[in-house]
This record gives structure tokens, C-alpha cells and sequence, in this order.
């Protein structure tokens, strides 16, 4: 071997000694990564509103991050648990309405269904037909599917425990990122401008923005619309409040809207005969689907200016990769994607690079035509 030449094998083997050591790190922080990414998620989203009830506390910090830890732990705990013992509560409840369901028979369609527009004939057709059948026939046909949403449920019910002490882990998380955040900051924007100097700074700085515009324009949202849509489903006298209030608050973060709760709803009051209620669940479901139309935005642009189509299509596409931290994920990829492409479309070139496309372009401008065939 030449002495002169560079030894390839001490780089090559330093850089898969670092990759297995980050690989071996994610493999035995796997456990705590989808509380970390959560914690990191809730303190970025919610840092001035730290600050501002630490100003309040005369400016500890201590007393500051109890108060935000067990605001933390009221949002992700409680609704869960009231979930959870919603169902329990009413576990014999739920059967009695499954036996109730089978002996149930539909009365003939009424008049005014045939006389809907373009849909009239169909749904009349599709009533009379399901009334002719009966609700008997439709659970033994419907029993395999049951079966196997049952053995799905009861799965789902053996991982509350998991996803229990996973929410316990994320306030946990959070307690000790409020304590810091400072320091964990800086340490995150240095590493930015080690990778990509003062412009790594910066998408660092944006990606927390972007967070912060997402946790305000959708959880927020989200939010509002459920709590909303929960005080109507309660005034109008619905069972298992508590449950249907979270899942539109699924729905909501889904970007599918509290419709799919509030419809059945209020189709379930007209159809009990309790027509004053059903009209004032669907003013109410009304106003509160619609909301979000001029709410959202509104709220995306306190946290970030940047374009609204591209934080919906991040929150979207980021919930179908990566599931329901894609959320946040999404939007962060494209906004950090976004701005770096933006400033480097538009960052002005040096002299030197001006003046060899201009001397480019005076030389196509002065060359002939090649595009004629030569003279013969």
C-alpha cells in the first residue's frame, strides 16, 4: 500500500460505527418515542402560555410547570377515563339496545321520502325493502362482520392500560420540558446551525412554528368544535355523551368534521319523536360543522405565516403515513420543505454567477439558427 494514499478504511468504518450506535439508540428508545414526540409536541404548542402563567406566579418557574403539567394531565387523561367508564357504566346497557335491535321492526317509508328530489325514488325503494326484511335478517347476515368487530374491540379495550400509561408518560415528558425548555431549545437550534449553518437555524425556528400553527388552527379547532357539539348532544338528553364527545374530537383532528357524529344524532331524536330537540341539534350541528371555515384559518395564522392549503394537505397526509403524530409531523416536513425551497429559489446570485449567465445567453442569443438545414 502507498503511504501517500488517504487509508479509506478508518472513515468508512468511523461512519458505520455511528450508524449502528443512532440505530441501536432508536431501537432502545422505540418505547418512549411516541410520548417524546408528543411531549415535544404539546410544550412547543403551549410555551407562551407557560410564560404567560409563569409572569402571573411572579415569574417561578416551578409553580409555573405544576400548573401546565396538571393542565396536561387534565386534557389527556381525564377524557379517556370518562370514556372508558362511560362504556363500563353502560356495557348492560349497550346489550339490551343489541337484543332491542334484532326484535325491531321498520314501519313503511312516509310520504314525503318519495317525493325527495333526484334521491326520492331510491330511498323509498331502499326503506320499503329494509322494512319488508326486517332488522332479524340484517343481524344474521351482518353476525361474521359482528363477530370480528368484537374480537377487535376487545383488543382495542385490553391496550387502554398501554395507551394509559403512555398518556402518563407524556405529561411526565412534558413536566420536564417545561422545567427546561430553554436549554433543550438552544441545544436543537445549535444542532441546526451545525448542520446547515444559519439557514438549519432557521427551519429549526420555522418547524416550531409550524407546530405551534398546527397545535392552533386543528387541535384547537378540534376542540372547540367537540366541547360544542358535547353541550348540544347533552342539552338534547343523548346517552354516552362522553364517548361521542371524543370521538368528534377524532373526527374533528381527522379533518372530517363533527358531521359524522351530529347527523345520526339528530336523525335518531326525529326518528324517537322528539322533534323540538332533533331542530335544535341540527341548528346547533350547523353552526358548530361550520365554524371551522372561518375559526381555522384565523388560528393557523397566529402560529405561522404560511399557505393554509399546505398545513391542511401536512395534517392530512402526515395522519395517513405516520398516524396520528403525523398530525404534527406532516405539516413540520412541509413547512421546513417549503420555506427552504422558497429561499433557495429566490436568494440572489453572487456577481460572478450574474455575469457567466449573462455571457450564456449572449451566446445563444448570437449563434445561428441549427435549427434550418444547411444550404446545399
Amino acid at each position: 500500500m502507498n503511504p501517500n494514499e488517504p487509508e479509506m478504511a478508518r472513515p468508512v468504518l468511523a461512519v458505520l460505527f455511528l450508524c449502528a450506535l443512532i440505530a441501536a439508540s432508536v431501537w432502545i428508545l422505540r418505547p418512549f418515542l411516541p410520548a417524546l414526540i408528543w411531549a415535544t409536541m404539546v410544550v412547543i404548542a403551549t410555551w407562551p402560555l407557560l410564560l404567560r402563567v409563569q409572569r402571573r406566579l411572579g415569574n417561578r418557574r416551578t409553580p409555573a410547570v405544576i400548573a401546565m403539567t396538571l393542565l396536561v394531565l387534565l386534557i389527556l387523561v381525564v377524557p379517556l377515563s370518562l370514556a372508558i367508564a362511560t362504556l363500563v357504566d353502560n356495557a348492560d346497557r349497550i346489550v339490551e339496545w343489541g337484543k332491542d335491535l334484532t326484535e325491531f321492526r321498520l314501519p313503511l317509508p312516509p310520504a314525503w321520502i318519495g317525493e325527495l328530489p333526484l334521491v326520492g325514488a331510491r330511498a323509498e325503494e331502499a326503506w320499503a325493502q329494509l322494512a319488508a326484511v326486517g332488522t332479524a335478517e340484517l343481524a344474521a347476515k351482518a353476525a361474521p362482520y359482528a363477530g370480528n368487530l368484537t374480537k377487535w374491540f376487545v383488543s382495542e379495550i385490553g391496550s387502554f392500560g398501554l395507551v394509559f400509561v403512555q398518556f402518563l408518560l407524556t405529561v411526565a415528558l412534558s413536566a420536564i420540558l417545561y422545567a427546561s425548555g430553554e436549554r433543550f431549545a438552544a441545544g436543537v437550534r445549535r444542532f441546526g446551525h451545525r448542520l446547515g449553518g444559519a439557514r438549519g437555524e432557521s427551519a429549526v425556528v420555522l418547524a416550531g412554528q409550524a407546530i405551534r400553527a398546527v397545535a392552533l388552527g386543528v387541535g384547537i379547532t378540534a376542540f372547540v368544535q367537540s366541547i360544542l357539539g358535547g353541550i348540544g348532544l347533552a342539552i338534547a338528553g343523548l346517552p354516552f355523551v362522553p364517548v361521542l364527545t371524543a370521538l368528534m374530537f377524532m373526527c374533528c383532528i381527522a379533518q372530517l368534521g363533527p358531521a359524522l357524529v351530529l347527523a345520526p344524532a339528530v336523525f335518531w331524536l326525529y326518528w324517537s319523536d322528539s322533534s323540538g330537540w332533533g331542530t335544535f341539534l341540527l341548528v346547533w350541528a350547523i353552526f358548530v360543522g361550520t365554524m371551522d371555515n372561518f375559526l381555522r384559518p384565523l388560528l393557523i395564522r397566529q402560529g405561522a405565516d404560511l399557505p393554509l392549503l399546505l398545513i391542511l394537505a401536512g395534517v392530512i397526509g402526515g395522519m395517513l403515513a405516520f398516524g396520528l403524530v403525523g398530525i404534527f409531523v406532516g405539516p413540520v416536513v412541509l413547512a421546513v420543505a417549503y420555506t427552504l425551497l422558497e429561499a433557495w429559489i429566490n436568494e440572489r446570485p453572487s456577481a460572478a454567477e450574474e455575469a457567466e449567465t449573462a455571457a450564456g445567453v449572449v451566446a445563444v442569443i448570437e449563434s445561428p439558427d441549427h435549427s434550418q438545414p444547411p444550404a446545399s
